[in-house]
């Protein structure tokens, strides 16, 4: 449960809910604020004792964690804004009572004392609210998990039928199971797609608007919707082990991690103690000497009584809790607050190639065939004798030919029969497809058959053999009928990112263990000046520490797995594409996402949130810089002092505009599409 000052939110809560209902009659009751609006209040026996008796109770039941919070600031010797409130409210309280029983003195603030609680409890609460918002966001999704799973009772096949289905409750599922996902079901834990494609809608984890396709070998989180097709999914993680309850531990950490923009406010406040402390001496010794003992005790509460934070009390917390909210809305985990916080300040941002600015998958992006051979026919026969191979290439190869076949333009495959599927250790795969042996292999298969590359092809296999591509061919009866080039697909969505930031000033390098001529070409396409190639996992660190070297604000993005040295190392840690392994530890945001658009999306929000945090205590505290000397009766010379009814309407007027000024924040878009 949320904490702060030692108190937890719920308690901040009920204490504000019960202090507004008391509130109420106070102001309506209240001369003061009578006289403001222009009315008179209803006159009875007892009437001029509402204020006081709710008040007090506002006072020691409702403002209560501010007085013992202010009495540990004070103990400790560290004021800040609990002092600050408690001197507020307490010396209100005395002169209020004092007003009421006739002592000498005409300062009634009973509504400002109550209506000053009310907001200051509204500002806590809402503050903690902003640290549980992402944790609300994700429990909302938990309750979208299935009661249910239909569970296949047999593990040999994947024959779906209902003898072979039984309905199963959530916690009975075990790693290794397989589940039956129907269309508008929701997948029950995580685990990897063994049969059928679909359109998936992971919106409520990581943010994306459209359902992503997911087929064989895809993994799949709990939670997520099947939209369109049934899938059948086996179990790789249940419970604690799952991506969303990982999220969930992120989280809780981000909800103990302080912001500095909130100490910032601290010292604003620490600062405005000594202010208004040594402002309400000087008015007291100065009004004694110039005037009388009642003005100096009118005017030294006054200025105590305006001195308080209303608007100090809310400037962070709004911001707070609107950026937290939406961030997490938006499939963007903040591990720490000082990272988003700090994301504004970031020179330059690393990118690691694979998994992130790439797919992390090879994808067949060339094909050449020789004289006769259509590409269709060449990609049909290779995938026939790759399909029962896991290896990322042979997925590779059966998806490429999965997807020509899916071009209205092609001509239909003809159906191929299969037989005598081998494995060759070190060189590839073989099968009989139609009465012919297949052989799919790269250049060691060619050395081990003696065969030659046809010269028609070389040309186009030695320009994908220079940027660094992986060359497959394939055989027919120990001929060479055609070549497969396979890559690390660029991201669709990187070039839009790495333009994003530039248009940002930020610079834009990239790391990678890959081969140089690999890394060029990747970076080539992108737009990207600076690249660190054939670096392993353990030295990307040194790398990050070199940009710092020559004074840079590093943000590194990578996905989490190998980076963490790096994460760790860079002023701003980001992990992408982290919704199926979200133990990340070393990054300060998590996006569970994939898309790289993302970085800019996050940096402009993180920019427009600091502006909000810095207009919104500029205001706060300069209200008090300004209000204060005049309650004080700086310019009593001229014939002005401030009233503490004046005083107190301009401190009303500067909550409300803090309030709308952090409403705008909602204004501002985190969604990579629109960078």
């Amino acid at each position: 449960m949320n904490e702060h000052a030692g108190h937890h939110a719920i308690i901040f809560r009920n204490r504000f809910w019960v202090s507004l209902a008391l509130c109420l009659p106070v102001l309506f009751f209240s001369p003061m604020f009578a006289a403001l609006l222009g009315y008179s209040p209803p006159q009875f026996p007892g009437s001029a004792w509402i204020a006081p008796i709710l008040g007090s109770v506002v006072y020691f039941y409702g403002a209560s964690p501010f007085l013992t919070g202010g009495w540990q600031e004070l103990r400790s010797r560290r004021p800040g804004m609990m002092l600050l409130i408690a001197m507020a409210i307490t010396v209100a309280f005395i002169a209020s009572w004092a007003t009421s029983l006739s002592l000498g003195l005409d300062l009634d603030f009973w509504w400002e004392l109550v209506l000053l609680v009310v907001i200051m409890l509204l500002g806590h609460w809402m503050e903690m609210r902003a640290l549980g918002a992402a944790s609300g966001a994700l429990d909302e999704l938990a309750t979208l998990l299935p009661d249910d799973a239909e569970r296949l009772k047999s593990t040999d096949g994947l024959s779906v039928h209902p003898g072979n289905l039984e309905t199963v409750p959530i916690p009975e599922l075990a790693v290794g199971d397989r589940v039956l996902v129907r269309p508008g079901g929701r997948v029950p834990a995580d685990g990897t797609v063994l049969e059928g494609t679909a359109g998936v809608d992971e919106s409520m984890l990581t943010g994306e608007s459209q359902p992503v396709r997911r087929g064989p070998g895809s993994t799949v989180v709990a939670g997520a919707m099947v939209t369109d097709t049934s899938l059948i999914v086996e179990i790789t993680a249940i419970g604690e082990e799952t991506a969303l309850a990982g999220i969930r531990r992120l989280v809780a950490e981000a909800q103990k991690s302080s912001s500095r923009a909130q100490a910032l406010a601290d010292r604003a406040a620490a600062f405005l103690f000594y202010f208004a402390a040594g402002a309400a001496l000087i008015t007291f010794l100065v009004w004694i000497f110039i005037g009388s003992s009642d003005d100096a005790i009118t005017r030294t509460v006054t200025v105590l009584v305006i001195a308080c934070p209303h608007a100090l009390g809310l400037a962070i917390p709004l911001v707070i809790a609107i950026s937290t909210e939406r961030a997490a809305r938006a499939g963007v985990l903040v591990r720490n607050r000082i990272a988003l916080e700090k994301l504004r300040t970031v020179d330059v941002v690393l990118f690691d190639k694979t998994g992130t600015l790439t797919q992390g998958r090879p994808e067949i992006t060339e094909v050449a065939t020789i004289p006769g051979m259509a590409r269709q026919r060449l990609l049909g026969l290779a995938a026939a004798a790759e399909s029962q191979s896991e290896h990322p290439l042979a997925r590779a190869v059966v998806a490429a030919s999965s997807k020509e076949e899916e071009n209205p333009d092609a001509p239909a495959q003809q159906t191929s029969e299969i037989t005598a599927v081998r494995s060759m250790t070190g060189l590839g795969v073989a099968a009989t497809v139609s009465g012919q042996t297949i052989e799919v292999g790269g250049p060691a298969l060619l050395r081990h058959r003696d065969a030659e590359e046809p010269t028609e092809i070389t040309e186009q296999t030695s320009a994908w053999i220079a940027r660094g591509a992986a060359v497959l061919y394939v055989l027919a009866d120990g001929q060479v009928i055609g070549a497969l080039g396979a890559q690390d697909a660029i991201r669709a969505e990187s070039a839009q990112a790495v333009r994003a930031l530039k248009q940002r000033g930020i610079e834009v390098a990239m790391i990678t263990g890959d081969a140089r001529q690999v890394a060029a070409d990747v970076a080539a396409q992108l737009g990207i000046e600076e690249v660190f190639a054939e670096v392993l996992p353990a030295d990307k660190d040194e790398k990050v520490a070199l940009l710092q070297a020559r004074g840079k604000a590093v943000a590194m993005v990578g996905d989490g797995v190998n980076d963490s040295p790096a994460l760790a190392r860079a002023d701003v840690g980001i992990a992408i594409g982290a919704g199926s392994d979200i133990a990340v530890a070393s990054a300060g945001i998590v996006l569970a996402g994939d898309d790289p658009r993302a970085v800019p999306a996050m940096i402009g929000f993180s920019r427009a949130s600091y502006r909000k945090m810095w207009q919104n205590l500029v205001w706060a505290t300069g209200y008090n810089l300004i209000s204060v000397p005049l309650a004080a009766g700086v310019l009593a010379f001229a014939g002005f002092v401030l009233s503490p009814a004046a005083g107190a309407i301009l401190m009303s007027l500067s909550t409300i505009v803090v309030a709308l000024n952090a409403q705008l924040l909602r204004r501002v878009t985190i969604d990579p599409e629109k960078v």
